[in-house]
């Protein structure tokens, strides 16, 4: 059996929800001490650091002068994808497109009588950059990566948007990753990938200028990179592997939340597949299913390797019981497949995207349905959103105040200024009172 079901209440079961609820990792301290290198030769060698690292991971005879994609490389890409591909492009862009269009937020500006003006700036930040991970090489290109990155940029008002990705062992990009940036308006792309693309965001190097944010997600070696530069720069955030929680009754099809689990299970190892369900019926079904659907696949050994290393599936004595096991795990992709999910979805409090009912599979949000697919995860939904346009905004506080304004409040700011022991401030304040 690929997964044995256990009861919430049992030992074993108690045992795995405490591990679940204790999942937030960082890098070792091997991969913290490579990406810490990386950086720092990135930052002192530059582009021939760069360089360096592109030939000995990615492309052995590796070139400066192909280090940016050109322009006859983006026409060409174009000319290389098909119609049909193009049209399922432009699907997919119009629908994230007009979800994030809703996020953008306004400035405002808050007036009192007697003088005083307060308010908020909102303004893009003036770069970001976007990691685009490799694809087994190239041969399988994550194009929602890059619509998902670059729409909410460009929705915030981002002048310069900046898109690194592996290239393969040529020293190209897939066509259909240029095709997608190029529809969305992105033309600065460098071929470089894992920390050192990171780090030469970050830092900058002759070639490439340094950015405001890097958003995107990547491998362990991306992941310690963007932490590490967290602080110079802002990330989106400090992600894990990949996950999703099926919480589902008597109602549910198991050989849908099977073929949902597989999903999740075929992106990596490491991938969490969990299912939390009132029925034990179900959950032998489901597993039943598991094995049946897991041939099927074209990345059966990694969907199988991660279902039988850290595959879930728990029986709950009630939906409230499994309601509540949902918020303390806050899920990266929570689906309700129970009989009311809307009802259900009023009482769940973490989680990174919610996906109601049974027609309505976890790659629905990966495509197209519009919200943004990089989510928080290993818990962290419990205080972290999803990417979205504010990741590429900067909020600023304005203050105004009339003389008359000041003498008003000026009593209540010496005299905190004064508890606090700082004189100064309080003397900023008494000495525009003498004029």
């Amino acid at each position: 059996m690929i997964i044995t079901p256990l009861n919430t209440s049992s030992p074993a079961g108690r045992k795995i929800l405490a591990l679940l609820h204790d999942r937030f990792r960082l890098a070792d301290d091997k991969c913290r001490e490579m990406v810490t290198e990386i950086i720092d030769n990135i930052r002192n060698q530059g582009d021939q650091a760069l360089i360096d690292y592109t030939r000995k991971f990615d492309s052995p005879d590796f070139t400066i002068t192909q280090l940016q994609v050109s322009e006859q490389e983006m026409t060409e890409a174009f000319s290389l994808v098909s119609d049909d591909f193009k049209e399922t492009l432009d699907f997919a862009i119009e629908r994230i497109q007009s979800f994030h269009e809703h996020e953008k937020e306004e400035s405002w500006i808050k007036t009192r009588e007697n003088g005083i003006i307060t308010g908020r700036l909102v303004n893009p930040v003036d770069s970001a950059g976007l990691y685009v991970p490799g694809g087994q090489g190239g041969q399988t290109p994550l194009v929602s990566s890059v619509l998902m990155n670059g729409i909410p940029a460009g929705i915030a008002g981002v002048a310069r948007r900046v898109m690194v990705t592996p290239s393969d062992q040529n020293g190209k990009i897939n066509p259909a990753l240029l095709v997608a940036a190029g529809k969305i308006g992105i033309c600065e792309i460098y071929k470089c990938g894992s920390a050192w693309a990171i780090a030469a965001l970050a830092y900058g190097t002759a070639s490439i200028a340094p950015v405001d944010v890097i958003v995107g997600p990547g491998n362990q070696y991306v992941t310690e990179a963007k932490r590490q530069v967290s602080g110079r720069v802002r990330i989106d955030m400090i992600a894990g592997p990949s996950e999703v929680l099926i919480i589902a009754d008597e109602t549910a099809n198991p050989a849908y939340i099977a073929a949902d689990m597989l999903a999740q299970a075929e992106h990596d190892p490491q991938a969490l597949a969990m299912v939390v369900t009132t029925s034990q019926q179900l959950a032998t079904d489901t597993v039943g299913e598991l094995e049946k659907q897991l041939a099927l696949l074209s990345r059966a050994g990694i969907a199988q390797k991660s279902l039988a290393d850290r595959g879930v599936i728990l029986v709950a004595a009630s939906l409230s019981e499994a309601i509540d096991i949902a918020n303390d795990l806050a899920a990266e992709h929570l689906e309700l497949m129970v009989e009311d999910p809307f009802k259900w979805m009023t009482k769940i409090k973490h989680a990174g995207a919610i996906f109601l009912g049974s027609h309505v599979p976890e790659s629905t949000g990966d495509y197209v349905a519009g919200p943004n697919h990089v989510l928080p995860t290993m818990g962290t939904a419990r205080f972290s959103s999803a990417l979205g346009v504010e990741t590429f905004v900067k909020k600023t506080s304005i203050i105004s105040y009339s003389k008359e304004a000041l003498q008003a409040d000026s009593a209540h700011i010496i005299k905190l200024a004064k508890l606090e022991g700082l004189t100064a401030h309080a003397n900023s304040v008494a000495i525009r009172l003498d004029e």
